[in-house]
C-alpha cells in the first residue's frame, strides 16, 4: 500500500494547493495527548462530585449526584473531540500540539457535521480494543484515514505556518494598512493566498498576472478594500497574508 505524503486541491480561482497530509505516528501523538487530558478531566470531576457528595446541599442526593457524575464523564468522552474541532476550526490541544489540522477533503473548514460524524465513529475505530480497527484502516489507508473520516469525507494535515521569506514577499511589515478588514478572510483564504504567493515566480508572467488580478479582485470586495488602494494586485495579497496571521496570533495563539 503507497501512502500518499500531499493532497493537491485545485480551487475555484485556479490555483493549485497542497495539504501535506498527517501520518499515523503524528495522528496517535495528537491522541495520545488528548487522551491524557480526557482522564485529567474525568479524575477532576469524579473528585470533584465525590466532594460535593459530602457537603450540604448535595449530602442527601446521592443519586442525582452520580447521574451527574456520569453525564459529565459521557460528555468528556465523547463530546471533547467534537466540539474542540468545530471551535478550533480542525483542532484539539493534542492536534495543535502536533502541528496538524482536520480539513474536508476540499479543502475548506471542517463543518460541525463532520467532525461530529467522524467523531461519533470512534466507537467503531476503538473496537475490539484501543483504536484497533482506526489503526489497521489508518495503515491501509493512502490517505492515512480512519473510518470516521471515510465517512465524514475529511482528512488530517499538517498545519505548518509559512515565512514571509518562503514566499519572497516585496512589501514590509510596516506597510500594513490600517482599513483593511482581515477579518472577513478565512484560513482557507490564506492558503488559496500563500499557495500563489510560493508559486508565482514559477508561473508563465501572462498567467501569473490573471491568476492575481482574480485573487485580487475576489478578497478586495471580501475584505472592502477601496478603489485605488493598494493597486498592485500582488502587493495587496501580500499584505493580505500578512495581516490576516497577525490577527489569528492576537486571537487565538
Amino acid at each position: 500500500m503507497t501512502i500518499q505524503q500531499k493532497l493537491s486541491i485545485d480551487t475555484p480561482e485556479q490555483i493549485n494547493v497542497e495539504y501535506e497530509l498527517a501520518g499515523p505516528g503524528s495522528r496517535f501523538l495528537a491522541l495520545f495527548v488528548d487522551l491524557m487530558i480526557q482522564i485529567i478531566a474525568i479524575v477532576v470531576v469524579v473528585i470533584a462530585m465525590a466532594i460535593a457528595g459530602t457537603v450540604s446541599p448535595f449530602k442527601h442526593g446521592g443519586a442525582w449526584t452520580v447521574a451527574l457524575m456520569i453525564l459529565l464523564i459521557f460528555g468528556i468522552q465523547w463530546g471533547y473531540f467534537a466540539l474542540f474541532e468545530i471551535f478550533w476550526k480542525g483542532q484539539t490541544p493534542g492536534k495543535r500540539q502536533a502541528g496538524i489540522r482536520v480539513i474536508n477533503e476540499t479543502g475548506r473548514a471542517v463543518s460541525v457535521y463532520e467532525a461530529v460524524t467522524r467523531n461519533l465513529l470512534r466507537a467503531v475505530d476503538s473496537l475490539p480494543g484501543p483504536y484497533a480497527v482506526g489503526a489497521v484502516v489508518m495503515f491501509l489507508s493512502p490517505q492515512s484515514k480512519r473510518i470516521g473520516d471515510y465517512v465524514a469525507g475529511t482528512v488530517v494535515i499538517h498545519d505548518k505556518q509559512q515565512d514571509d521569506e518562503s514566499m519572497f514577499l516585496n512589501t514590509g511589515k510596516e506597510e500594513l494598512a490600517g482599513d483593511i478588514n482581515y477579518a472577513a478572510l478565512s484560513t482557507d483564504d490564506l492558503r488559496v493566498m500563500e499557495a500563489f504567493l510560493q508559486r508565482r515566480l514559477d508561473l508563465p508572467f501572462d498567467v501569473r498576472q490573471r491568476a492575481a488580478l482574480k485573487l485580487a479582485e475576489h478578497f478586495r470586495l471580501k475584505c472592502g478594500v477601496g478603489e485605488g488602494t493598494i493597486p498592485d494586485n500582488e502587493n495587496l495579497l501580500e499584505m493580505l497574508v500578512r495581516g490576516f496571521r497577525q490577527g489569528i496570533r492576537f486571537r487565538s495563539r
